[in-house]
């Protein structure tokens, strides 16, 4: 009999953490699980700790070469049996009742997908200093329907909102294999957002729960913290793409929300070619760049002050966190206040 939840946990050098993400899914009050590791070629001991478990529940598949996150998550979403498919990336974890709220929710108002919020926890810290809803600067008391546009319009780089991108649905393995969704393999960044999108281009009933269950980790080295160049890039590559879809023409709110989208991603990405460019040391490129981006100047203007926050804070005041989520996400909320 097939169980009822298969949770995928794609990891890549994570030896430090994986064993409290492993944990936290075999200790889950929802029993009838499957829990697919796929370790995409590993340099340190990854692999040994995710096989130091004997739990029968546990399956572990190791790729040969490194294929990117998105390729790992694929290989697992082919090999799961569940009803339902649970995300949980190797550095984070769940509360112990998560599934099981979430799949009873699912159940009760027939959602195709649905997620909680999400506690966001630095790494090395023993609680939570905020959650997504919290962050967003909204508030929320019970379940919502989240409709395509409204997930676009919530989730734009750099903007306070409810980046939905970022939270972990559990998903209804039927839909997904009925409409042949799996991860773009060509963006290694920002792929939740992607496949969210695929799901809810499709029709997908997905529903929000304002309580949150499940703990993401923020820490240097995640995927999170890499270039913000290739990020906005695969973002823009992602967006066009998408937008070429009929379906997606047929929309005209959605298109303006994906063109707005695009727009602050194109804005971003032009500005951060240029610092890449100086703190490089190639100011006649830089200077080439700034040619073509009139609007740097006035960016940089605008962004003068946390640029400045941040050095103080980091150089004088050795605030090392000054980089990382938790802290970026509470300058945009201070900038919109």
């Amino acid at each position: 009999m097939n169980p009822k939840v298969s949770i995928i946990i794609p990891a890549y050098n994570t030896e430090a953490y994986i064993a409290k993400a492993i944990e936290s899914a075999l200790e889950q009050t929802l029993t009838d699980i499957e829990v697919i590791i796929v370790d995409d070629a590993s340099s340190d001991q990854t692999v040994e700790v995710a096989k130091s478990f004997t739990d029968q529940r546990v399956k572990v598949i190791i790729n040969q070469q490194n294929l990117g996150v998105s390729a790992a998550r694929n290989r697992a979403l082919r090999a799961a049996q569940g009803e339902w498919v649970a995300v949980l990336d190797s550095d984070d974890w769940y509360a112990p009742e998560r599934l099981e709220k979430l799949v009873l929710l699912a159940d009760t108002i027939n959602a195709d997908m649905i997620a909680d919020d999400v506690y966001l926890i630095k790494d090395g810290a023993t609680s939570p200093w905020s959650t997504l809803i919290q962050e967003s600067g909204g508030h929320l008391d019970k379940i919502i329907q989240i409709d395509i546009v409204y997930f676009v319009e919530t989730d734009v780089y750099g903007q306070v909102g409810l980046h939905l991108g970022l939270s972990k649905p559990i998903f209804k393995r039927e839909f997904l294999v009925k409409h042949g969704i799996e991860y773009d393999e060509d963006i290694r960044m920002g792929q939740d957002f992607w496949l969210d999108m695929k799901c809810l281009i499709k029709g997908s009933r997905f529903f929000l729960e304002p309580k949150p269950y499940y703990f993401y980790r923020s820490r240097a080295g995640s995927l999170v913290h890499q270039s913000k160049l290739s990020r906005l890039n695969q973002c823009c590559i992602a967006t066009n793409s998408f937008m070429q879809q009929e379906v997606v023409k047929k929309n005209p709110d959605l298109i303006h929300a994906l063109s707005y989208h695009l727009a602050v991603s194109k804005k971003n990405l032009a500005y951060f070619q240029v610092v890449v460019l100086i703190k490089e040391g190639k100011w006649l490129t830089a200077l080439t760049e700034i040619t073509k981006n009139p609007s740097f100047f006035y960016d940089f203007i605008s962004r003068f002050y946390n640029i400045i926050d941040r050095r103080i804070q980091y150089y004088v005041m050795g605030n090392k966190s000054v980089f990382d989520m938790s802290y970026n996400l509470r300058i945009k909320r201070k900038s919109t206040n």
